[in-house]
C-alpha cells in the first residue's frame, strides 16, 4: 500500500513539478516587500523595485476606501486595513505606473522571460466588496497577467497562459471563495493563491515559536498543490526560532532546516517564499518593521545567500538593491 501511495503522489505531483520552471527558470526572484509609500512617506519604492531589474515580485497591500459620494468604493493601496483617504489607487499606483514596461513586453513578445513581475496582493482585509473589487480590476488587466483555465477537478493543474505580470495571494479562504470557487469551469484564473500551512502546537508564544522551527517539512505542508494554490508562504520563524530579531549565529543546522523546507516544497510542486529579510542599523532604517532585522548587513547577508542557493523561489526584503546584487553576483558566480 505504501508502494501504491508513493507512486500515486509521484503522477499527482508531476504537473505540479513542470510548472516550478514558469517562475524565472527556477532561479530566485527578489521580492519587494512592502512596496508602496506609508502616508505618503517612501513613495520610491517602486521605481527603486523596478530599477533593480526583471523579474521582480512587488508586494502590494491593498485595503477597500469608501468614497464620501454616493457610498463607493476603490481599492488602494495600504499599509492599514482602514484607509484614512490619501492612499493612491491599485489602478492609478501599480498597474498604470508599469503600463510602459508591459506594452514594452507585449510587443517584444519575448516570453522566455516572463512574467517579468510577480504581482502579490496582501489582503488587510476579506471584505467582500475588496475581494470583488481586486477581481473586477484584474479583469480590465486581463490581457497583461497570467491565467489559467479552471479545471474540473482542483488537483489537475493546467498550465499557465503566459503574460508579463503572475499575481498572486495569500491563503485565506474568503479569497479562494471569490477568486476560485465561484469561477466556472473553463474561465481563466487570474491569481493563485497560496497553501495552508498546518497549526503550530502549544499554549504559549515560545511554545508556537518552537513549533514553527521545528515541525518537520512534511508537517507543515500537507496537501497537494491545486490549480489554484500553487505557492507556499513563509516566516523566518519556520526556520530559525522566533524569527529574525531573536537569531542567533548562523549555523549548519539552520542551512539543512532551510533546505529541508524548500526541497519538500518543491518536491510536492510548490514555489516558496520567506519573508522578510532585513539586515540594517537603526541609523539607516526607512520606514521598516524592527521585526525583521538580523541587526547588520552582515547577518542577513548569510541568510540571502544560503535562501539563494537552497532555491528559495521568492526572497522577501525591504532592501531591494542590496539582496538585487546579490543575486545578480550568485548568478555570474554559478555561471563561472
Amino acid at each position: 500500500m505504501k508502494t501504491i501511495a508513493a507512486w500515486l503522489l509521484a503522477l499527482a505531483t508531476l504537473g505540479a513539478q513542470s510548472s516550478l520552471e514558469f517562475l524565472n527558470h527556477r532561479h530566485p526572484v527578489l521580492d519587494a516587500h512592502n512596496c508602496y509609500p506609508y502616508q505618503g512617506q517612501w513613495a520610491d519604492r517602486l521605481d527603486r523595485a523596478l530599477g533593480t531589474g526583471f523579474p521582480i515580485a512587488i508586494e502590494q497591500d491593498v485595503a477597500w476606501r469608501t468614497d464620501s459620494a454616493g457610498g463607493r468604493g476603490t481599492a488602494v493601496v495600504s499599509h492599514e486595513a482602514k484607509p484614512i483617504g490619501s492612499e493612491p489607487t491599485l489602478r492609478d499606483y501599480f498597474f498604470e505606473h508599469v503600463r510602459p514596461v508591459v506594452e514594452y513586453a507585449l510587443a517584444e513578445e519575448d516570453q522566455a522571460n516572463w512574467p517579468l513581475i510577480v504581482l502579490h496582493f496582501d489582503f488587510k482585509s476579506n471584505e467582500p466588496l475588496l475581494l470583488q473589487g481586486v477581481w473586477d480590476l484584474l479583469g480590465e488587466y486581463e490581457s497583461w497577467i497570467t491565467t489559467a483555465v479552471k479545471t474540473s477537478n482542483p488537483r489537475d493543474l493546467s498550465p499557465f497562459q503566459t503574460r508579463p505580470i503572475l499575481v498572486l495571494t495569500e491563503d485565506s479562504d474568503a479569497q479562494e471563495d471569490i477568486f476560485f470557487k465561484r469561477v466556472p469551469v473553463g474561465a481563466k484564473l487570474r491569481l493563485f493563491g497560496s497553501a495552508h500551512t498546518a497549526k503550530f502546537f502549544g499554549n504559549s508564544d515560545p511554545e508556537r515559536a518552537h513549533s514553527a522551527a521545528t515541525l518537520p517539512p512534511e508537517e507543515l505542508l500537507t496537501e497537494l498543490p491545486t490549480n489554484y494554490r500553487r505557492w507556499w508562504n513563509n516566516s523566518w520563524s519556520e526556520v530559525e526560532e522566533g524569527g529574525q530579531a531573536n537569531a542567533g549565529d548562523w549555523s549548519a543546522a539552520d542551512v539543512l532546516r532551510l533546505r529541508s523546507l524548500v526541497d519538500h516544497a518543491h518536491r510536492l510542486g510548490y514555489w516558496i517564499r520567506f519573508y522578510t529579510l532585513d539586515g540594517f542599523f537603526p541609523e539607516n532604517e526607512r520606514g521598516w518593521d524592527a521585526n525583521y532585522n538580523f541587526g547588520s548587513p552582515e547577518s542577513v547577508r548569510k541568510r540571502w545567500d544560503a535562501a539563494i542557493a537552497a532555491g528559495v523561489d521568492l526572497i522577501a526584503t525591504d532592501q531591494y538593491e542590496d539582496l538585487g546584487t546579490e543575486i545578480k553576483l550568485s548568478r555570474i558566480w554559478r555561471s563561472h
